[in-house]
């Protein structure tokens, strides 16, 4: 398995969930901006934004799992040129 870099400052995550969620959800995370598409028939909901750090992330995506909503991805622009796409 590939070594993922150590994440110790503030990088831009997009995170999919599916569904629309709603407007305002996030505030109390800062300053993230939602937006919405349609796949395959089923909305999905991206927030994207900058996060401190992964004591941070990981409050995002605990609150994301104690609302019941279900996580598509998690993509950090953090990553080098080559592997901006990975998903982790």
């Amino acid at each position: 398995m590939d070594q993922l870099p150590k994440v110790a400052h503030p990088n831009t995550y997009h995170i999919r969930i599916a569904g629309r969620v709603k407007d305002g959800w996030s505030d109390f995370m800062g300053n993230l901006e939602q937006s919405f598409d349609q796949e395959n028939g089923v909305t999905i909901t991206t927030i994207t934004g900058t996060v401190t750090d992964q004591a941070a992330l990981h409050g995002m995506l605990e609150y994301i799992r104690d609302l019941n909503l279900t996580l598509l991805s998690v993509t950090c622009d953090c990553l080098g040129s080559q592997e901006s796409d990975r998903k982790l």
